[in-house]
């Protein structure tokens, strides 16, 4: 075959070479087809060439040399346009030359082609060009090709070509040239990596193809296929990579493979045919739905196995999807859906059995026709045209009354009883999107109401709008009343009917956030006084009566229920809106207590009550939250029983502030004992009788780190309202007798140690074994310990502190009681007890100098104490007048801060020493 001839043949192509051809002098057309790599050109290629016509291998061989470059480019999508080169070649005398190849990317039908012409440059190459010309080449197929190309030595990347710079998504080769290339290696490929290149070792070594995951330089990730070059670099051994993305190849691989599953996997048959009808694809759901095998199916008519007439271009022509009834391979029916589509040698039918979807759908009328829930379907336009027995049962209609209506037209309200502008369905109807049990009460024909759950969902989800809609609805009026019970038995006091404190407290936030809220709001916390006594003597019933009563009557002093709630217990709080200031709160609190100690007849019987009351301000902008103003309310209810019960007292940053240093010194008061706060002070007790010291009194203090001192009044009553005083007073009754023991022994003095038992102390069985146990340890005596109980705990319980003083005396320990005078016992009670002494309180020495009536009390006292065997002992000795006085009275002991004031264990002998010079003084 000569050239043109060759080229004629060329699908048509040789008109456009023809004329490529004849714009240019020395040039000849080729043109290069990718399905197949068919390969023509025209006349005078052979000639501009310089190769043997005769040889029918040489020319095409050197053709395909030369437009190499350019077939590669357009192959991998580099290069879609028109693309050109200047290739040099050699000829067979050996003469250096040049052509110029130039092409464009074409369709001829179905093929995808290169259409080009190559021209000669007309002038030879020397020997010095050559080699200059095979460099320049190669920088140009290295700076041209489509492929990833980059050089790295000792793991540094030195040079990285244009299609590398883009393959990283970098916008200059400065991001990636001077970078280890660990930087663009995913961590996991490195060791392979590295070992692919260690065998590496001779120049022109190459590496097998390999797969890794490289890094790019915004961070995202791409799989590449590599082949790596040992070469040299400015001398020096380098690697030269060539980098193909192979990412989406890769994608595309899964994505076929994925197709090929899904079509031997999907539940639809799916049959490829040619275009006269033959079945040429028959998957395995094929297989099942029609019973014929695959290889029973390829080859057969597709009307024939499927047992029923199929035109794939009519079905097209009707949209593509139809209904039809087949037939099994065994005879049976088979209802299926049809979708017909066109490929580029046939047609691909997919075939879906809804045979099993049709008896579900007889089923189900059959179900909804039995529902207790009410069914509707209401079509595109909007009107009813089914409903099941027992939406016309909710609605209480006929199913005609019904069938043909709009719901629109139905009255229908909403939670707020609004009437509702629109049908709950129409959304679903116009958009598609589903109603989810929207509450609305429906007014019946006869009048009454029913309340609805409604639900909607689209039938026709796949189509446009408007969309045939299926609603569902329950009648929720008897659940709805309950749960109105139930939310009002979770917010209200089921005894008063008041709000209870979770509905107290929402109020009050959502008074306390009104957003244009500009006055100040009040807020009164109100405890019955004395209500246990009520509750305790008289039963829950009558107090559960007293707790109505007075609920009915603080809603009645308000006017309204909404304002009045029961925190708990005995416990009210009334909130007052629109307020303008406290006075006005005080006069409030003072017409409800008015309105309460009014008597309150139970079961024939007048009871009287009181209250305390705790006020708190609310302004504006206030940023507590509603817990913290009811907290700051209860501090100042408690603050007004403080006061004597029976008041109103005002919340106010003091209150806070003791309240703060209340729990501060609470949570302090833990670890005082540990960390060495507390320490014992030790006050001379004189022996008037002998003019001398005749023991000490250990009293408990507490130097904080932060506030210093600590009153024992204000620590002693917080460990006493907690366990803390079985800890704290076990430690001190151990200190006391183990640093009086080590006192006594050092300074040679035979002292009594006196200490105070608290009346929780009282109630612990263990404190005689733990007095016994200290004193044995220290080696002291039992009959130089004397503990002192308080005339007020003696009261508290007087059957347990007796049995526990009786136990104590068993032990030999001596016993006293302290602030004699502020109680309500009587030197008879006091008979009974198994004591030793007794102490005046401070109260009655106070005046005894100056008042004849004070002297007379302290001398009557004494003379009953002596008169049952009592040693008394006179505290708060100031002066030397009342020491005076009391000597002359014939009073046994005496202390105060005359005599010397409280001092630690190491200062205690200089205080003794001055309690012994005054009394010898005097």
């Amino acid at each position: 075959m000569t050239e043109s001839d060759r080229l004629d043949g060329a699908s048509g192509l040789d008109e456009e070479l023809r004329d490529l051809a004849c714009e240019v002098n020395r040039a000849a057309a080729w043109s290069y087809r990718f399905s197949d790599g068919d390969l023509r050109w025209s006349a005078g290629m052979a000639s501009l060439l310089q190769v043997d016509e005769g040889d029918p291998d040489e020319l095409p061989r050197r053709l395909r040399e030369l437009i190499a470059p350019l077939v590669h480019s357009a192959a991998t999508r580099q290069a879609d346009g028109s693309q050109s080169v200047e290739e040099p070649f050699e000829t067979p005398s050996g003469e250096r030359r040049a052509i110029f190849l130039r092409c464009c990317t074409t369709l001829h039908g179905p093929e995808r082609c290169l259409v080009g012409i190559a021209v000669d440059v007309a002038y030879p190459l020397s020997e010095e060009s050559h080699d200059t010309d095979i460099a320049d080449r190669y920088r140009r197929l290295i700076e041209l090709n489509p492929d990833a190309v980059c050089v790295h030595q000792d793991g540094v990347t030195v040079y990285v070509n244009p299609a590398g710079v883009r393959m990283m998504n970098a916008s200059s080769p400065d991001e990636i040239v001077g970078h280890p290339i660990t930087e663009f290696v995913a961590e996991h490929a490195r060791a392979e990596l590295f070992s692919r290149l260690s065998v590496a070792n001779d120049p022109g070594t190459t590496t097998e193809p390999a797969e890794a995951e490289m890094i790019r330089v915004d961070g995202s990730r791409m799989l590449v296929e590599s082949i790596a070059v040992r070469t040299s670099w400015h001398g020096r051994p380098a690697f030269q990579v060539i980098l193909r993305d192979v990412t989406a190849q890769r994608e595309a691989e899964a994505a076929l493979r994925y197709q090929a599953a899904l079509v031997e996997n999907v539940s639809n048959a799916i049959i490829a045919t040619t275009w006269k009808g033959v079945v040429t694809s028959w998957n395995p759901a094929a297989e099942t739905i029609y019973g014929y095998s695959s290889a029973q199916a390829r080859g057969r008519e597709v009307s024939e196995v499927v047992g029923a007439a199929i035109d794939p271009a009519a079905l097209l022509a009707v949209g593509g999807t139809v209904e039809a009834k087949h037939r099994h391979a065994d005879g049976s029916p088979v209802q299926v859906r049809i979708s017909a589509a066109e490929m580029s040698d046939g047609y691909v039918l997919v075939c879906t059995d809804e045979t099993a979807r049709r008896r579900a759908e007889k089923r189900y009328a059959t179900v909804v026709s039995l529902l207790d829930e009410g069914v509707l379907v209401i079509d595109e336009g909007g009107k009813v045209v089914m409903a099941n027995p027992a939406a016309t049962s909710i609605l209480g209609a006929q199913e005609e009354d019904i069938v043909g209506t709009r719901p629109e037209s139905w009255v229908t309200f909403d939670e707020d009883d609004n009437r509702l502008p629109q049908a709950p369905s129409l959304r679903t109807r116009l958009t598609g999107e589903p109603e989810n049990r929207r509450v609305a009460r429906f007014e019946r024909s006869d009048g009454s109401s029913v309340w609805l759950a409604i639900s909607a969902r689209s039938l026709t989800a796949d189509d446009s709008p408007p969309h045939r809609t299926l609603v569902s609805f329950t009648d929720i009026t008897e659940p709805r009343a309950f749960r109105k019970r139930l939310e009002r038995e979770a917010t209200h006091d089921p005894l008063t009917g008041l709000a209870n404190r979770t509905m107290v407290l929402r109020r009050l936030q959502a008074a306390m956030r009104k957003p244009d809220r500009t006055v100040t709001t009040g807020v009164m916390f109100i405890d019955l006084d004395k209500f246990k006594i009520i509750n305790d003597s008289l039963g829950h019933v009558v107090g559960d009566e007293v707790l109505r009563v007075t609920g009915e009557r603080l809603r009645t002093v308000m006017h309204s229920a909404e304002q009045v709630g029961r925190h708990g217990g005995d416990e009210f709080v009334v909130l007052v809106h629109d307020e303008d200031g406290g006075s006005s709160l005080g006069a409030l609190a003072d017409a409800i207590r008015r309105r309460l100690t009014e008597p309150i007849t139970v079961e024939g019987r007048q009871l009287h009550v009181d209250a305390s009351i705790g006020i708190v301000l609310v302004p504006p902008d206030d940023p507590r939250t509603a817990e913290d103003v009811l907290r700051d309310a209860d501090v100042a209810m408690y603050e007004a029983k403080t006061r004597g019960r029976g008041r109103a007292a005002f919340f106010d940053v003091q209150l806070r502030e003791r309240l703060q240093r209340y729990l501060e010194l609470e949570q302090d008061l833990r670890s005082a004992v540990d960390r060495g706060e507390l320490w014992l002070a030790y006050q001379p007790i004189v022996n008037l009788h002998a003019n001398r010291v005749g023991g000490v009194e250990a009293l408990l203090r507490w130097t904080h780190p932060v506030h210093g001192p600590v009153s024992p009044e204000e620590f002693i009553s917080l460990a006493e309202e907690s366990d803390l005083i079985h800890h704290i007073g076990s430690w001190a009754l151990s200190t006391a007798i183990e640093q009086m023991a080590d006192f006594r022994n050092r300074y040679g003095l035979d002292l009594r140690v006196k200490a105070n038992l608290s009346v929780r102390q009282l109630e612990d069985p263990g404190l005689p074994e733990t007095v016994d146990e200290a004193l044995r340890k220290s080696g002291l005596s039992a009959k130089s310990l004397s503990l002192e109980i308080t005339e007020s705990a003696l009261m508290h319980d007087p059957v347990t502190a007796t049995r526990m003083l009786q136990e104590l005396r068993r032990y030999g320990i001596r016993l006293a009681i302290d602030d004699f005078g502020t109680g309500y016992s009587s030197l008879a009670q006091l008979l009974r007890l198994p004591l030793d002494s007794l102490k005046i309180d401070r109260s009655f020495i106070d005046g005894i100098a100056r008042s004849h009536d004070a002297e007379a009390l302290v001398n009557s006292i004494m003379a009953m104490a002596h008169a049952v065997d009592l040693a008394v002992i006179a505290e708060g000795v100031e002066t030397a007048e009342q020491l005076e006085v009391l000597r002359r009275l014939g009073c046994d002991q005496a202390q105060g801060y005359y005599l010397g004031r409280p001092a630690p264990i190491e200062g205690l002998a200089a205080t003794i020493d001055l309690a012994d010079r005054r009394t010898r003084i005097e």
